[in-house]
């Protein structure tokens, strides 16, 4: 049977880096971004035919909905679900606000994994045999910064996703866990004004914020054999 892995957001740093990481521990890689980069380019041409790359907006329902068609056509529907996918944070005062905006962060993190999860649960329960991991936020676990209510009301959503599907496939052979880090310095944060992420950074214990290579590794467990009794866990990282 051939192991295969789902990464949704895998152009984000997060996303690229982990599949450099953990490539050879499945057959298969799905690799989903929604804009092609560089990066993305150099990682095809080292890994062949391993990784399948698939393009899908996931602020459109119809595009997740075409995305899941065509791998259950293909017949790769995943063992693993690495589910990253957030939009930039902004820095916004709640009144000036828009719906549109919670809308918006909701469709492309909530709305995506729902419909997933929906999808390729079932596979791994028949197999008795899954491993989902969500990225989360520190700000899960502690008094989140001001003006961030659209990012944080999303992760807590899918927090409470999270803490559902873990007991309720506990005793199904499938896993379900969050990893939770404090600010990375990744493309995520470039809308946020460089005084907020300075100030952020010297209230840190190490007076700066993660890398990403201090976060993959965590992921990186979670979808090994060491961490099959691991569940219903939402892991801080630098929090």
């Amino acid at each position: 049977m051939n192991k295969i892995l789902l990464i949704t957001g895998a152009s984000s740093d997060i996303g690229m880096s982990l599949v450099e990481k953990i490539a050879d521990r499945y057959d298969w890689i799905l690799a989903h971004y929604n804009h092609w980069t560089e990066r993305l380019e150099q990682i095809k041409k080292s890994m062949g035919e391993k990784i399948v790359f698939i393009q899908a907006d996931f602020a459109d329902e119809e595009s997740v909905l075409g995305m899941i068609a065509w791998i259950k056509e293909k017949g790769m529907e995943p063992d693993h679900i690495v589910h990253l996918p957030a939009p930039r944070a902004i820095n916004q005062k709640f009144v000036k606000t828009e719906w549109k905006a919670f809308e918006a962060a909701w469709n492309i993190s909530l709305r995506s994994a729902v419909l997933l999860f929906q999808a390729f649960i079932p596979k791994m329960q028949k197999q008795r045999y899954g491993k989902v991991i969500v990225m989360l936020s520190a700000y899960t676990m502690n008094l989140p910064p001001k003006y961030q209510t659209v990012y944080i009301t999303s992760k807590y959503a899918l927090l409470g996703l999270m803490n559902s599907l873990a007991v309720e496939y506990h005793d199904k052979g499938i896993t379900v866990n969050g990893v939770s880090p404090d600010m990375i310095q990744t493309k995520f944060i470039t809308e946020l004004p460089d005084i907020l992420v300075k100030q952020y950074s010297e209230n840190r214990p190490q007076k700066r914020i993660l890398d990403v290579e201090e976060v993959v590794p965590t992921f990186e467990f979670l979808l090994s054999d060491a961490a099959d009794q691991i569940t219903g866990m939402n892991i801080g990282i630098g929090v």
